[in-house]
């Protein structure tokens, strides 16, 4: 799960966004006693991420506002199925209510598509894992959801591991640098606990990358023959990593090929925000006044 101080800064930032000076809507039409429910419900099927996001988001706008999360993180669900209610001001309510479902919405399409990528490789060995191809500012969220959804997460940052890309090889090449030779001097500078990764996107380099000691090669946009190729001639020595235009009709053959991790950006660059709704129930301040159904919530 996502460190509570993690989710507290994000969710502060996007409250802020969404109401820099306050609810004016809110608080113009609606009474500061006015009370409501409102219940977090699924109109198609998927998986649950964001559990303490629900929670931390209303908790921030109004403590008061009790919050019961129905669905655990990683929980499949049908539409209709009630995932989380909430009871209290309705003022804190309505202002916290799009930024929650911005972010589970998010966090459930990830994991929703993950799952779906998991399933498509099961029996095969091959880990799914996801990218820095996440939305800024909510990398932390979304890995969370990739982890709901059954799969692995990748390096977090640049800062993790060193992986060398084509970009860095023709850099570090350029000067006729021999391949094996540099990266074995970078080995010679790594920390002890660093881990080096590098892509190739021909057969030819797979060789002298073993010869400079990587700890993974990552197979990029090979094409199935060429993945058995590579898988064959990297053998134990190495973690085989397979990257590159992933879909869900082509990840199982990928996976098929013998490869041990298959990392896809469409986990979180591609990924559909599930639809969720908040429904509320309006209880009006006076007493003995039936109380009145609100609709769905809106896209505002």
């Amino acid at each position: 799960m996502t460190e509570a101080r993690e989710i507290e800064r994000i969710v502060l930032m996007a409250l802020d966004e969404d109401a820099p000076w306050g609810d004016l809507t809110g608080e113009t039409l609606i009474p500061e006693s006015a009370t409501a429910t409102a219940d977090l419900v699924a109109r198609e099927p998927g998986v649950f991420s964001g559990a303490a996001v629900v929670e931390a988001t209303f908790g921030l706008v109004d403590p008061s506002i009790d919050v019961q999360v129905l669905a655990a993180d990683g929980d499949r669900f049908e539409a209709g199925d009630v995932l989380a209610r909430v009871a209290g001001p309705a003022r804190g309510i309505l202002r916290a209510e799009r930024v929650a479902l911005n972010l589970v919405q998010r966090m459930s399409g990830v994991a929703t598509l993950t799952a779906r990528y998991v399933a498509a490789v099961e029996g095969t060995g091959a880990r799914i894992v996801d990218t820095r191809k996440t939305t800024p500012g909510l990398r932390s969220l979304e890995r969370q959801a990739v982890r709901d959804g059954g799969g692995r997460n990748h390096r977090r940052s640049l800062s993790d591991a060193i992986m060398a890309k084509d970009n860095h090889l023709a850099v570090l090449t350029s000067g006729g640098a021999d391949l094996a030779g540099a990266l074995r001097a970078a080995r010679e500078r790594m920390p002890h606990t660093a881990h080096l990764e590098v892509e190739v996107d021909r057969l030819d380099q797979i060789p002298p990358v073993l010869a400079g000691g990587a700890d993974t090669i990552m197979l990029d946009n090979f094409d199935l023959d060429a993945l058995r190729e590579g898988v064959a001639l990297i053998g134990d020595r190495a973690i085989v990593e397979a990257s590159g235009g992933v879909t869900l009709d082509t990840v199982a053959g990928i996976a098929a090929a013998g490869v041990d991790v298959i990392s896809v950006g469409a986990l979180t660059h591609s990924a559909r925000a599930l639809d969720l709704g908040l429904d509320v129930v309006i209880e009006p301040a006076s007493a003995g006044a039936a109380p009145a159904e609100a609709g769905p919530g809106g896209p505002a």
